[in-house]
């Protein structure tokens, strides 16, 4: 880059940007936004510089722009007030007296500096390129807050020496500046000058010149070199947009703190842009992007106002508040290349590698040397954090100090005011004072322990209180009264002043045995700072832990800094500051740089007995050749006797099968009514209906165990089986394409799935991104780092790329334990797509019942409480005591001494056990018991299981020399076959010797050679130590044989709340829930006794036998106790010395290692092995075994059964027997054996007994046991308030703090209002693309605690989507055999003509009509008698109850063709346009049209109303357009197209808006049609609504109440007329009226597919045939029914209904004369005089069949063609309910309510009465018509019309129209006549013709009562029928319902 460019503004769209960004900022009441490179490189405090004030820096850089532009355009025009003098030079660049000034070419040249003045660089506007140097007094010049510069000037020219220039102007003439301009100091002054390393003169910071808004403080580089910096090319690859929140305006000068010799990769990132270019474009391109990923200072946090704007800002008020607080802070920086393992009190600084460079943030007035050898002295860096005010230069040896704006952030953070108060104004509520806040800190530092760590978050909480307590009566007074224009003052209690704050502070600190030092400096903090090195030097701040430094000497505000001296606490905090690369990286430099190996001289020296390697060789040659051991020689004979004995046998190595647990059960379930309920939005952003099945990819981190354990997972969990995935021959190979290792390889195979994705869009796509809270690094960052580190980033590469985001069909699934850092105010994930694990319990209920219980972190924490026999979580007292006595070496090599002496503690343990009695004084007691218990429990076991001991080192390089250490040790004690020692790290795979291996193979009975362990569950009872090592475990699951998890290594990085989770959760366990309470409370206290003497941390602890009662408190106590280890041997081997030797491996210590044996956690069965779920047995064959659960067959159960009687007194004896254990431990544990009985002895024979019943033991650093064990004032443990996540940060330290009663959700949405992500966070971007929702909508989140089976909960997830999505795609529809098929006529006539595609009308002619009915949906309806039938009483079932009519019907599951009809559910992309809901359409307009017709059955004109979508307007005829409606277009009998069908369909329907089938579009193939919709006018809103693009005609509001009659009716007449119409229309046309479709299809709402019967037959008439049955389009049926050749005479066509048990003899002929249903071709013109009743709701289409029979017109049904019913159970028939119209009973009313005596008091019913008369009939018709029931022979005359009387009484049909066909009745005696409303048509002449029995009963109904008397009188029934008065009956309406009247009679 260089300088070539600087200051040239090269793009317009710079320029644009600048100026845009400048305006908004103007207009913003937020927070400025910061130029980025100030982020980048400055110390938190100089970032905000403001644009219009502040440094000015934004102000004078656009005004820099414009006089580049100028420039440009022409010359300047000079700004001058004399004339130049005669022969002065006027060359850019040189003064006039022609002396060069420009900084390139005397930046060696030695100058004349007076003292007092400074070197400042001059910016030319016509030498954009160069700086001009000269010295200006500083005293001119601003402090670093941009205050106190004197008015005026001052300055002497370097280039000639000159002098004494008083006025600018004058001294810009001298240099030729030629400006354009007034000359402004502040506009040209722009750079202090500084010599670096090399004398050379260079550019430093800027200057902070005065601005209104913000301070940004510069600092001079005074130990740099421009030369040390290669040009930085490669970062301008950084995205183009600018970010919110950044500046894109300068780049701000930074010092680098020192060289940064050991990290040329530091020097390379930070160099140009730093020193090179703040002008040059690619560095303003830099600037305004998001260069957020270089080593910087971290969270910055929300500073305030400081006074008003300049008088441009508008909308300024002094009320106004000074800074928003719940917006983000603006910036933050972020940690180098990652972001993770930081402390949440101190986000990190950007230190890099053992440089630790460090940036100091604003330097004023002299530098401060930091001393040579100050580490060495020291033995430790001290960490300073910077305060308030200026921050002096460093230089100097700035390798041994750490500096950080930590500190900064938080006090002003602190000082924005909370916007919830900003309403109370601004002078009610100031902030807290810098002095309190100073003093609080002290106060704060004053009392913290030895030991303790001080963190932001506690300073941040005491600021809070602080300032809520002195304003608590201004915000009460606020609350309460109305906000008033001028608040009152605040209270007047006395503030600090920075006068006393020194002697206040001083005062505070002199209680403390001087472990805070205050240093109060009378005129800068240099001194204070060069007085705290001295002192350090000189070894007298060697008690003191924190200096603090304060310099209260300017008038208006203080400087102040803390350095942190302690050893201890400056270890942790400048190890805090690491990422975990940058630890890794200074780990391996001191392991090649040999640091290590210098302190082996150091350790032999801790061993008086000579170096452990000596000791060790010494035993090893002892030993050599016989094992004289006693614990080796047990192995040997055991080992023996397994060889001789065959395979032994031990019960609790069972494996369990793999099963799914109730809690996984109940996830899985709400994952997928997530999804589902995703689909059912408005958005359609998932639209299930179209997809057919289900695919997934598993993205994990790159860890090889985790890999290998993800596979076993979903290879056992058959997921890939339910899927439809899995091929015969399933391979591994098979499997591992569903899980991706997100390594340097995984681009590829994402690409691959993306690209399947792609070709697939009928398939659901669950990306399922397990342990989601690994790798959140923003791929920028990638763009940065891709050389060094290709894996940076690259979840954010794949996962948020835009394929993945954009693909309508890939479901994001993240699944972590550790959410927080998914749960910012920048998230992608919508709360309502956030699935927490479901509580165990709720109120004291179990919500699953589980044979299980989980033992996570709260019952680990609750197991430290008093009353608790036995505290799980412990700390190592002893090795923490050798720490901090270590502390004393230098820094960098505590790390390396805290691995020494755990491995020497191990060693020491280990030759101790192994027959070194003396060397047990040089481990300690928590280290022995774990090494004691790993040798002995295989011995135990007559199999020798044994436990895992998990040895947690997070820095790879440091557990390499662990295991080599561990290993030798155990070579030289001959220990190679007694337990394994495993390096587990998540780049490679398990290694166990061959011997073990072998073990493993005869346990999990594997035949398999060649099989190796490849997962820690694998290792299930092999005794081993597991040395975990890997920054972060990466979701490695542990077996239940897991006893120990020794944690004394983690490093200070996990104080942030998901390290520290994530840490502790690799120790969460199941624990079985299955045994007795009292055998709980004995054992209990048997080992908790034992455990508390040995264990040094709970040594003040009272045992007691709370144990038992505290059990009932909390259940997991009890698991606990189940440990049946011989408490004897741990209590032996630690209460007393002498039982440590070799002798204690004699009975006694035998028992306590089982005790501890019984680690093995109930990692219960295998699956739930660890983590239930999670850890699903990976291979049913070869899991790690089971501990003894309700399943195991084994003999333990029924002993704890016989136990159970002595339980108490056993409890006491064993309690009073240990507490005399520390006298003689020997005899103690001989005796406490026996007392439990044998059946103790015998169940602690193998570890893994216990393994289910006890979770491990967790041993952590002091620190953090602390952390973990205190609560705070909310009562969570301290470790849930700390930051959640390194890559995150504070909105605000105006936040509440958590609290116990949180739910999941409610955590969630606290950390999505209070924290927001770094830069380098992938989501810190996401509201910067301009939508307020930045949810992603196909996003989702589980989340629940580790170990917990979230693994198996997501796989079943899959499995239970895979099914509803084929679930979707079926539909149940009716699959119901015909009804009273031998009942079917027999006639003579069959129509042969078996392969007719169309019947042949003169062979139709001949068949006789079928009266009886065959739709089984009426098998509950009336017998129609015809000639033939026989019909006997018994052939017919009995009635069913109404109810059960829907409830019992049949139905089949059957999967929906391409050629269904949908309902609204659907979507896909080819039918969006058909639906009208297609996203580039506005939703299609319609217009409602009137059409009306005179019907003269009505007596009155029928008005009807269609609503006509515009897209369908061509369908119908207007006056013109947008007039009147004239008519709906008819094609042509002639007409020939395939492309459309010529029948319009009319679909009556009603409340079915959403499920009824009108989605016609693939039914039909996509052939054009026409489809009306037939409402009722209350519904047509909502049909419209969810049917936009469909036609609807709307019946009238008198049709409100009627039935599908009405409808059927009203689409029959009004076709009639529509017919008429076209033929007048066309016939003007020349088209004849018979040319005209007459043909129209009714459809009910129901018709899903339609089916066509192939026939194979053998010959023309043969009755020999095959068929089968395919799906078809209807466009196929109705093409090929269009085009039967003499259509025209057939009146009815209709289909068969599909049944799957439809016989051959059905669709043998090919037509059938009967009745037709559901689905109909109506001919509206030979049908024209009959009508359907427009009365009826049941059975209309069987009254109108047999009108259309008897009026001698052909119905024909195409046997080969069916139709298939979907079940829908809501609307239709349905929404007719019957209540009673006065109360508000919703009791149902019975049929026999239906209808009651005229005039009565009856309760009348809201119902239509034709519904109710129906009703009743068709249940109780037997009332009337008593000699009917039954009696198939005599049925009922039923004259016009058909009602149904029910099953059990048969109806003889027929018509009273003349010419009419009916049946002869000449041989018939009728026991009932049935007259319905009957017309002028039925005449007492036609009754006489038929014949009644003696008895035989009448029923006449009528419109009312007039009527009926004039019927009776009409038809002169009184001279055959006898009427009572009693024996007339109205329906239960009310009058103005318009009853039916009917009167019964009885025949003479």
């Amino acid at each position: 880059m260089g300088n070539s460019y600087a200051g040239q503004l090269k793009t317009t769209r710079f320029e644009e940007v600048l100026h845009n960004s400048i305006e908004a900022s103007l207009r913003s009441n937020n927070l400025v936004p910061r130029p980025i490179f100030s982020q980048l490189y400055l110390e938190a405090e100089q970032q905000l510089a403001a644009l219009e004030g502040g440094s000015r820096v934004d102000n004078e850089e656009e005004e820099e722009e414009g006089e580049g532009g100028l420039e440009t355009n022409g010359p300047p025009n000079p700004f001058q007030l004399h004339p130049l003098p005669e022969g002065c030079c006027t060359t850019d660049g040189f003064c006039q007296a022609g002396k060069d000034l420009r900084l390139v070419s005397i930046s060696n040249e030695p100058m004349d500096v007076p003292a007092g003045f400074l070197l400042v660089g001059v910016k030319s506007p016509s030498l954009p390129d160069h700086l001009l140097v000269c010295a200006v007094d500083k005293r001119f010049l601003p402090d670093d807050n941009g205050h106190n510069a004197l008015l005026g000037f001052s300055g002497n020219c370097v280039g000639c020496g000159k002098k004494g220039f008083c006025y600018f102007t004058e001294f810009s003439n001298h240099i030729n500046l030629k400006l354009t301009t007034q000359p402004k100091k502040q506009k040209h002054l722009k750079y202090y000058l500084v010599r670096n390393a090399q004398g050379t003169l260079t550019k430093g910071p800027l200057i902070c010149w005065k601005g209104s808004e913000f301070r940004s403080r510069q600092i001079p580089a005074s130990t740099c070199s421009s030369s040390l910096f290669p040009a930085l090319e490669s970062t301008a690859a950084f995205p183009s947009e600018p970010v919110p929140g950044t500046n894109p305006s300068i780049l701000m000068g930074a010092q680098q703190a020192g060289p940064a010799s050991d990290h040329p990769s530091l020097n390379a990132a930070m160099g140009p842009a730093v020193f090179n270019g703040k002008d040059s474009p690619k560095c303003q391109q830099l600037a305004k992007n998001n260069l957020l990923a270089l080593p910087r200072p971290s969270a910055l946090g929300i500073l305030s106002n400081s006074g008003p704007p300049k008088k441009r800002h508008k909308g300024w008020s002094p009320e106004s508040p000074s800074a928003p607080d719940g917006g983000c802070p603006q910036g933050g920086g972020n940690r180098a290349k990652y972001e993770s393992a930081g402390m949440s009190c101190v986000p990190q600084v950007g230190l890099v590698g053992p440089a630790s460079v460090t940036f100091p943030v604003v330097a004023s007035g002299e530098p401060v040397s930091v001393p040579d050898n100050l580490l060495k002295i020291c033995k430790a860096k001290p960490v300073i954090f910077k305060g308030h005010g200026n921050f002096p230069y460093l230089c100097g040896n700035l390798n041994d100090v750490v500096v950080s704006p930590l500190l900064y952030t938080c006090y002003q953070n602190s000082q924005s005011v909370s916007r919830a108060y900003e309403q109370y104004g601004a002078s009610a509520i100031q902030p807290i004072s810098e002095e309190m806040q100073l003093l609080l800190t002290v106060y704060y530092l004053v009392q913290l322990a030895a030991d303790q760590v001080p963190l932001m978050e506690d300073l941040e909480q005491i600021f809070l209180r602080s300032w809520r307590e002195s304003h608590l009566t201004e915000i009460r007074q606020y609350q309460q009264a109305p906000p008033q224009p001028f608040p009152p003052a605040p209270s007047a209690a006395a503030p600090v002043t920075s006068a006393q704050l020194p002697w206040l502070a001083s005062l505070a600190a002199s209680s403390c045995n001087d472990s805070v030092h205050v240093i109060e400096c009378a005129y800068s903090l240099a001194e204070g700072l060069s007085e705290m090195f001295r002192l350090l030097v000189e070894g007298k701040l060697a008690k003191t832990n924190y200096v603090v430094i304060i310099c209260a000497c300017r008038s208006a505000a203080i400087d102040s800094c803390i350095a942190v001296t302690g050893k201890y606490q400056a270890r942790i905090l400048s190890e805090s500051l690491l990422t975990p690369a940058e630890y890794q990286k200074e780990v391996n430099y001191e392991l090649v740089t040999g640091k290590v190996d210098s302190l082996g001289a150091f350790f032999s020296t801790l061993c008086p007995e000579g170096d452990i390697d000596i000791l060790l060789d010494k035993f090893h040659q002892e030993n050599q050749g016989h094992i004289s051991s006693s614990l080796a020689a047990s192995s040997v004979t055991k080992a023996a006797s397994l060889d001789v004995s065959g395979t032994p046998v031990c019960t609790s190595y069972n494996l369990e099968p793999h099963s799914i647990r109730p809690f996984q059960l109940a996830v899985a379930q709400k994952l997928l009514s997530h999804v589902c309920s995703i689909a059912d939005s408005s958005t359609q952003n998932l639209d299930l209906g179209s997809f057919e099945k289900v695919d997934f990819l598993i993205c994990i981190p790159p860890s090889e165990v985790t890999y290998q354990q993800t596979l076993l997972h979903v290879w056992h969990s058959g997921v890939l089986l339910e899927l439809g995935l899995k091929k015969e021959h399933m391979t591994k190979q098979r499997v591992e394409q569903y899980v991706l290792k997100l390594d340097t390889e995984a681009q590829t195979k994402f690409k691959a799935f993306l690209q399947n994705s792609f070709q697939n869009p009928h398939t659901l796509f669950v990306l399922i991104h397990d342990h989601a809270h690994w790798d959140l690094v923003s791929s920028t960052v990638h763009n940065l780092y891709s050389q060094s580190d290709p894996s940076v980033g690259l979840v954010d590469r794949l996962l948020n790329c835009r394929e993945v985001k954009e693909a309508p069909n890939i479901v994001t699934l993240h699944v972590t334990s550790f959410p927080y850092a998914l749960q910012t105010q920048h998230t992608l994930i919508s709360p309502y797509n956030e699935i927490h694990w479901p509580a165990s319990c709720s109120n004291g209920v179990d919500l699953y019942h589980e044979n299980k219980k989980y033992f996570g972190l709260s019952e680990f924490i609750e197991s430290t409480l008093s009353g608790h026999s036995l505290p799980l979580l412990r700390y190592d007292s002893s090795f923490e005591a050798m720490v901090t006595a270590l502390g004393k070496r230098p820094r960098d090599e505590v790390r390396h001494i805290l691995l020494k002496l755990c491995s020497k503690h191990y060693a020491a343990a280990l030759m101790a056990v192994s027959g070194l009695p003396q060397m047990k004084n040089y481990t300690s007691v928590e280290t022995l018991e774990i090494t004691q218990n790993l040798l002995n429990s295989p011995k135990q076991c007559p199999c020798g299981h044994g436990l895992m001991v998990l040895l947690r080192v997070p820095c790879s390089p440091l557990a390499v020399v662990a295991y080599e250490r561990l290993a030798h040790v155990r070579a030289r004690l001959a220990l190679e076959e007694h337990f394994e020692i495993i390096l587990g790290s998540p780049s490679s795979g398990v290694t166990v010797g061959k011997h073990f291996v072998k073990q493993l193979r005869m346990w999990q009975k594997i035949e398999d050679v060649e099989w190796r362990p490849q997962t820690y569950l694998e290792l299930e009872g092999l005794p081993c130590i597991l040395i975990f090592s890997g920054m972060d475990p990466h979701g490695e699951s542990l077996p239940r044989s897991l006893r120990y998890c020794d944690l004394r290594l983690i490093n200070s990085s996990c104080l942030v709340r998901t390290a520290l989770e994530q840490e502790l959760g690799l120790a969460a366990y199941f624990v079985s829930n299955e045994v007795p309470l009292e055998k709980g409370a004995r054992n209990e206290a048997l080992e908790s006794d034992a455990e508390k003497l040995s264990s040094t941390d709970n040594e003040d602890e009272e045992l007691g036998t709370e144990g038992s009662t505290s059990e009932k408190r909390s259940p997991m106590k009890r698991e606990r106790s189940r440990s049946h280890d011989s408490a004897s041997s741990s209590l032996s081997s630690k209460a007393s010395g002498s039982a440590l030797g070799g002798e204690s491996s004699a009975q006694p210590t035998a028992l306590p290692q089982g005790e501890h044996a019984r680690s093995p956690q109930p990692r219960g069965p295998a699956e739930e092995g660890r983590a239930p779920g999670e850890k699903q047995r990976p291979r049913a064959s070869q899991g790690p075994p089971s501990a003894i659960s309700r399943h195991s067959p084994g003999p333990t159960p029924q002993p704890d059964c016989s136990l159970r009687t002595g339980q108490r007194s056993v409890q006491v004896s064993v309690t009073s027997s240990c507490s005399q254990l520390s006298s003689s431990s020997g005899s103690s544990s001989s005796s406490v054996a026996p007392a439990a009985g044998t059946w103790v002895l015998q169940a602690s024979q193998c570890s893994l007994t216990k393994a289910c019943r006890q979770p491990p033991i967790v041993f952590l650093p002091k620190l953090v046991y602390d952390m973990v064990v205190s609560t705070d004032s909310s009562g969570l443990p301290k470790a849930a308030s700390l930051l959640p996540s390194p890559s995150v940060m504070w909105a605000s330290s105006f936040r509440p703090l958590l609290s116990k009663t949180m739910t999941s959700t409610e955590q969630s949405l606290y950390y999505r209002q209070w924290t927001v992500p770094r830069p380098s966070h992938m989501d810190y971007g996401n509201r910067a693309e301009g939508r307020v929702d930045g949810f992603h909508p196909r996003r989702l989140l589980l989340s629940g605690p580790p170990q917990i089976g979230k693994t198996g909960a997501y796989l079943q997830f899959l499995s239970v989507l895979s099914r509803m999505l084929v679930r979707l795609t079926e539909v149940d529809v009716y699959d119901e055999e015909e009804i009273n098929i031998n009942l079917r006529e027999e006639s003579d006539w069959h129509y042969l003509q078996l392969s007719d595609p169309w019947p042949d009308l003169e062979l139709f002619k001949k068949l006789p009509f079928d009266y009886i009915i065959h739709d089984p949906k009426y098998e509950d309806a009336s017998l129609i008698c015809s000639h033939y039938q026989g019909i006997k009483s018994e052939d017919r079932g009995m009635s069913r109850k109404p109810e059960d009519l829907y409830v019992r019907r049949q139905t089949a599951r059957m999967r929906l063709s391409k050629y269904a009809a949908y309902n609204t559910y659907h979507h896909c992309e080819q039918c969006h346009q058909y639906m009208g809901f297609h996203p580039r359409y506005q939703l299609y307009e319609s217009t409602l049209h009137a059409f009306a017709f005179s019907y003269s059955m009505l007596g009155e004109e029928i008005q009807l109303h269609f609503i006509i979508p515009k897209s369908k307007e061509h369908h119908f005829v207007f006056s013109q357009p947008g007039g009147q409606l004239e008519s709906m277009r008819l094609p042509l009998v002639t007409d020939k197209s395939h492309e459309y069908i010529k029948s319009p369909t009319f679909t009556p329907t009603t409340g079915r808006h959403e499920h009824g089938l009108f989605n016609l579009y693939h039914a039909m193939d996509g052939a054009s049609h026409l489809h009306v919709l037939v409402v009722k006018e209350y519904e047509m809103a909502i049909y419209k609504k969810y049917w936009p693009n469909h036609i609807m005609l709307v019946l009238p509001s008198i049709f409100n109440s009627a039935g599908v009659g009405a409808a059927h009716f009203l689409i029959k007449e009004l076709s009639y007329h529509n017919l008429e119409l076209e033929r007048n229309r066309q016939e003007e046309l020349g088209i004849k009226p018979q040319d005209i479709w007459p043909f129209i299809v009714i459809s009910d709402d129901s018709c899903v597919m339609w089916n066509v019967v192939d026939v194979n037959s053998a010959g023309e008439r043969s009755r020999e045939f095959s068929w089968s049955e395919r799906n078809v389009s209807l466009k196929h049926i109705m093409q090929h029914i269009e085009a039967a050749p003499d259509i025209m005479h057939y009146a009815l066509l209709g289909l068969r209904k599909w049944s799957s048990k439809t016989r051959a003899s059905e669709v043998q002929e090919p037509f059938s004369r009967c009745h037709v249903h559901n689905f109909i071709i109506l001919n509206v013109d030979l049908t024209q005089n009959v009508q359907y009743n427009q009365n009826r709701f049941l059975c209309d289409d069987v009254d109108f069949n047999l009108r259309v029979h008897s009026a001698g017109l052909l119905l024909c049904r195409f046997n080969r063609f069916s139709v298939m019913k979907k079940q829908i159970v809501v609307g239709g028939h349905r929404s007719f309910h019957i209540t009673s119209k006065v109360s508000d009973n919703s009791a149902a009313v019975v049929p026999a309510q239906y209808i009651c005596a005229p005039d009565s008091k009856h309760t009348f019913l809201a119902a239509p009465a034709q519904l109710l008369l129906e009703k009743f009939l068709q249940h109780h018709s037997h009332l009337f018509f008593p000699l009917s029931l039954k009696n198939h022979d005599h049925p009922v005359l039923s004259v016009d019309c058909y009602l149904n009387l029910g099953s059990q009484i048969s109806v003889c049909y027929v018509s009273s129209r003349p010419h009419s066909l009916n049946i002869s009745c000449s041989d018939l005696l009728f026991s009932g006549l049935l007259l319905y409303l009957c017309d002028s048509f039925v005449g007492a002449s036609f009754l006489k013709k038929f014949h009644f029995l003696k008895g035989a009963t009448l029923c006449v109904i009528c419109q009312d009562r007039s009527s009926l008397r004039q019927t009776v009188v009409r038809l002169e029934l009184e001279d055959e029928w006898q009427f009572r008065l009693r024996d007339e009956f109205q329906t239960a309406n009310a009058r103005e319902d318009r009853p039916l009247f009917f009167l019964t009679g009885r025949h003479i």
